[in-house]
């Protein structure tokens, strides 16, 4: 693909290079098309630098030198007059002008990861799209005819976009990570190999990972992939059949995963490297929250039809590579400060229509991706460490951390099937709050036909979703009917205040917070963020999460903020809106250690897969969890009305969990 435009990229970058130049445009256009001009120049000396492998060789200090140049106009000391900033953008050229020539310096800043993944396709076609622009701009700002050449643009190019996304899944496509991973070595160049924003951060997590010995390295990894394998065991799907596995990191954590490449070959599973975590928007986390919506420019059903028509065309031009492939296994990190974004009013945004394009569109992707990659035949594992940027205890909180995520699963697989046997004599749940929290919950649970062989709730241990700690059920959503409180809570990355989720038969029929001055503010932010534009979603789940340990850790070390919800989850119970954690999965039978059969798979949304499958699911799933200090109650209420206590008084009081209090103990005073 790179010699079929080698002539473009010269005539392009030679282009550019007079554009760089010329003053034939007014101000303030002039200055935009020049900035973006030389920056493209910027990329044209990037790509060479790659190309040659210079990026391999060079001293660290040119390499940061280059990762410095590349990002800082999307820095935070730069950002407020940079024309990525659609506030700043907006005030230079007005409203519409301003949000389309944002959006388009922002997907420019692509180009930094094309350089490094070989791929001059996708550089030059970049270049091509901010020279059609400038062309446009010479005659006159036509701000339709810009909209229809960035319309056309991300139309005719779902062929790459789409189709990359595919191809890289199931591992059609080579790119560098997996040699950057095995590459890897304490003296840390190779982490500029990715071309994302290299932040101090990420260089002290390398050091310090590189500083460990052999054994707890490969403790993690190994907890990591036998928790994978041990995910078909209990779900009781043939790992033999799967030949290759999604490996997702964020950068910084290679050393973790070479080990882990390691023991997946010794199940004969061939790692696919995807892209990690850590993209452009890590350099400044206010840039990536202004730019979710830059998709507005283009997003309608003629685009949304044909980016599904290559998505689908690729997952069946590359079925037997999907239906091989496993389930992913991700490490997460966590120890940033939390995001408290600027809602910008300059920003892109959809639009009604739009919003319910963009749902239709996600919801089919899911649909495409499970039809080719069941999740009937594939499990999963996901963990989380912490980052130097947790504070100056963090070797500490690093190993409390690997502690809790190595915990004795027998000891909780005892204390929670207690849980499990108090929970499924009710026919509902009830949970109170108490210290301000005024959470006041019914949970309708689904009827054990056969008790002596079902159960409600899943004993969910430290196989697939790591650490260990809680029970989960799909509750019925007729007569689960109540207020959801939290004081605060962040999901997704994102902090809510004072967080209110009234749900009639199961469904959110208000909602509030309070982090704006302005309660329409915080509505459309929990529109935007939790409910992701819809009206309103379902309680997906209900569970209670064991394992006080990481909530002791949590009050020692004042980081509930920064804890990621893997690790929230199990700190309380918590409350999922959205999917339940079987979606398209519900018709597999699943059993509890003890041999029971779950079977609240089902809602009331999903069981319409059958019928209407395009209402049935909602392509997210939020944990929404309570800490244990702010609950009064949590009890099985059985059909006489009587009641079995599972927590009281923020303490676990059901016979047989009580050394799960010996954790909290002398917590509340700190």
């Amino acid at each position: 693909m790179n010699e079929l435009v080698l002539e473009r990229y010269g005539l392009a970058t030679a282009r550019l290079a007079e554009v760089a130049k010329e003053t034939v445009l007014a101000q303030p256009y002039l200055d935009y098309f020049q900035k973006e001009a030389q920056f493209l120049l910027l990329l044209r000396d990037w790509w060479a630098f790659c190309a040659e492998n210079r990026i391999k060789t060079a001293e660290l200090a040119e390499l940061e030198d280059w990762n410095r140049r590349l990002y800082e106009e999307i820095l935070p000391e730069r950002y407020e007059t940079s024309y990525t900033n659609p506030t700043y953008a907006v005030s230079v050229f007005g409203k519409e002008v301003g949000r389309l020539f944002s959006m388009l310096a922002a997907s420019l800043r692509k180009g930094i990861v094309a350089c490094t993944e070989g791929r001059l396709d996708k550089l030059t076609i970049y270049m091509e799209l901010f020279l059609e622009l400038y062309a446009t701009a010479e005659d006159s700002i036509d701000l339709h005819q810009m909209r229809q050449s960035v319309y056309w643009f991300e139309s005719d190019y779902a062929d790459i976009f789409a189709a990359d996304i595919v191809k890289e899944r199931v591992g059609v496509t080579t790119l560098p990570y997996e040699q950057i991973v095995l590459d890897a070595k304490p003296d840390l160049r190779y982490l500029y190999r990715y071309g994302v924003y290299i932040s101090q951060g990420t260089k002290q997590l390398a050091s310090y990972l590189f500083s460990l010995k052999e054994a707890e390295i490969d403790r993690i990894a190994e907890t990591m992939v036998e928790g994978y394998r041990t995910g078909y065991e209990i779900c009781k799907r043939d790992i033999t059949l799967k030949k290759s596995a999604p490996v997702m990191y964020h950068v910084g954590t290679e050393r973790i995963i070479q080990k882990v490449i390691e023991r997946l070959s010794q199940l004969d599973i061939r790692p696919v490297i995807r892209q990690a975590f850590l993209d452009v928007q890590s350099a400044n986390r206010q840039y990536g929250y202004d730019h979710r919506f830059d998709d507005a420019i283009y997003m309608d059903r003629q685009y949304k039809e044909r980016y599904l028509q290559v998505y689908r065309t690729e997952y069946e031009n590359h079925k037997e590579q999907a239906r091989k492939q496993g389930g992913p296994v991700c490490l997460e990190t966590f120890g940033e400060e939390p995001f408290s974004p600027v809602g910008k009013t300059e920003a892109l945004k959809y639009n009604e229509k739009q919003q319910t394009i963009s749902i239709e569109l996600h919801q089919e992707l899911s649909r495409i991706v499970n039809t080719y990659i069941p999740q009937e035949e594939s499990s999963f594992t996901i963990m989380a460490i912490p980052t130097p940027d947790i504070g100056q205890r963090f070797e500490d909180i690093f190993r409390e951390c690997m502690e809790v995520n190595t915990l004795d699963v027998k000891v909780y697989r005892e204390i929670q099937q207690k849980i499990i046997d108090a929970l499924d004599q009710g026919t509902h749940v009830v949970i109170r709050g108490k210290n301000g929290n005024e959470t006041e919950l019914t949970v309708a649970l689904h009827t054990l036909e056969q008790p002596q062989t079902q159960t409600n709730f899943e004993n969910c241990l430290a196989d697939v979703n790591i650490p260990v700690g809680e029970v989960f059920t799909s509750p019925k959503l007729a007569g689960t009917n109540g207020l959801l409180h939290v004081s605060r809570v962040f999901l997704n990355g994102l902090e809510y205040l004072d967080l209110r989720l009234r749900f009639q038969d199961g469904m959110i029929t208000e909602y509030s917070c309070g982090n704006f001055a302005d309660p329409q503010a915080g509505k459309a932010y929990i529109q935007e963020n939790l409910l992701y534009h819809r009206d309103t979603l379902p309680m997906g789940e209900f569970a209670i999460g064991t394992n006080t340990t990481a909530f002791a850790m949590g009050v020692r070390y004042d980081m509930f903020r920064q804890l990621p919800i893997l690790i929230a989850e199990k700190t309380g119970p918590h409350f999922a809106v959205g999917d339940t954690c079987y979606s398209y999965a519900e018709d597999v039978a699943v059993f509890n250690p003890d041999g029971k059969e779950i079977i609240a798979r089902d809602n009331e949304c999903s069981i319409l897969r059958k019928s209407e499958p395009e209402k049935a699911y909602f392509s997210c799933h939020t944990d929404i969890t309570i800490p244990y200090f702010e609950l009064g109650e949590i009890s099985a209420v059985r059909a006489d009305g009587s009641r079995i206590p599972i927590i009281a008084d923020s303490r676990f009081v059901l016979p047989g969990t009580e050394l799960l209090n010996e954790p909290l103990e002398g917590l509340e005073s700190k």
